[in-house]
């Protein structure tokens, strides 16, 4: 009797430490897709937060108000849109294929199919679809205001917004300092220069069709968590009523990823995909033109880099 005992806490140690050790390679296999699927939006953030801080190198005088608004628009290229998948522990591709083509965030639908097992269930589903968008778009509102010294200083702030499937919240703040001021002849229809500095909070979420891994998980969002430091040099020249500027600088940001869904797994997942938490500092250049009208200007600014944003701001002065 008590060598059938011992046998039996032997095979359940064994079953035990088998379906531990499938969770286990499970869960690294949803880590590595995980970070290829959002790793080009957690990339893209620098360039969403960034878009439409400033519109010139001068100053507002001090205490003088701009109150604006922007629609903000992320050009997402093709090479962004797809990754080829890795050689995983516990998922293989249905058909025998050692690799495939799948989409990232930005991506479409994929035919590819994934099967393994768990918790002694075998499971199969399609390759996570993305958004499926060639841009992806976003308002904010911004208030600037002008302080001593040719300096200025600006809020934004955006609550979650869902457009298609994504949801998007973005807070932050900057300031200016113009240094044109400490030239010995300068005034304000000559070359303007200035630093700016910025730090930005910037959520986004992108929803896909349910993923069922039996009774482990069931996955239906990523969410892309960053805060973005950013510093610029910029420049400006008006003439008359139209101006142009531009402007040359750096983004750190640093991200982490969690996934929504349900059952017990999700948590084990999430704990995994904290160790994808990491930071990325990337070169960026702005070029833009402001027309003024009597009470308010119309600005537009084209970031570039590893992404394409787009702005266009509406300002008025308060």
């Amino acid at each position: 009797m008590k060598k059938l005992k011992n046998n039996i806490l032997c095979l359940t140690t064994l079953l035990l430490g088998l379906s531990s050790s499938a969770q286990e390679d499970l869960v690294n296999d949803l880590k590595d897709i995980a970070n290829d699927f959002a790793n080009p939006a957690a990339t893209s953030i620098a360039y969403q937060a960034n878009g439409g801080w400033f519109s010139s190198a001068q100053t507002l005088d001090p205490w003088k108000f701009e109150v604006s608004l922007h629609a903000n628009a992320l050009i997402v290229p093709e090479s962004r849109k797809s990754f080829t998948t890795g050689n995983y522990n516990n998922l293989s591709i249905q058909g025998g294929a050692r690799n495939a083509i799948v989409p990232t965030a930005f991506g479409s639908s994929s035919d590819v199919v994934f099967e393994g097992e768990v918790v002694g269930q075998d499971f199969s589903f399609q390759a996570i679809e993305g958004v499926d968008k060639n841009f992806v778009a976003h308002p904010f509102a911004q208030v600037t205001v002008g302080l001593p010294y040719e300096t200025e200083f600006a809020v934004r702030a955006m609550p979650k917004l869902t457009v298609n499937d994504v949801q998007v919240s973005q807070y932050g703040a900057g300031i200016k300092h113009n240094f044109s001021q400490y030239l010995r002849y300068n005034k304000p229809e000559d070359f303007q220069f200035s630093a700016f500095v910025a730090y930005s909070l910037f959520d986004v979420e992108y929803a896909f069709e349910p993923v069922d891994l039996a009774e482990f998980a069931q996955l239906n969002a990523i969410d892309v968590d960053a805060d973005v430091w950013t510093a610029e040099l910029l420049g400006s020249k008006r003439y008359e009523n139209f101006e142009i500027f531009g402007a040359l600088g750096v983004a750190s940001s640093n991200f982490s990823y969690m996934m929504q869904g349900s059952n017990f797994g999700l948590s084990t997942i999430n704990e995994a995909l904290e160790d994808l938490g990491d930071s990325e500092a990337q070169f960026k250049g702005d070029i833009g033109f402001n027309v003024y009208f009597n009470d308010f200007k119309v600005s537009t600014m084209a970031t570039a880099g590893k992404f394409f944003n787009l702005n266009i701001g509406l300002h008025f002065r308060i």
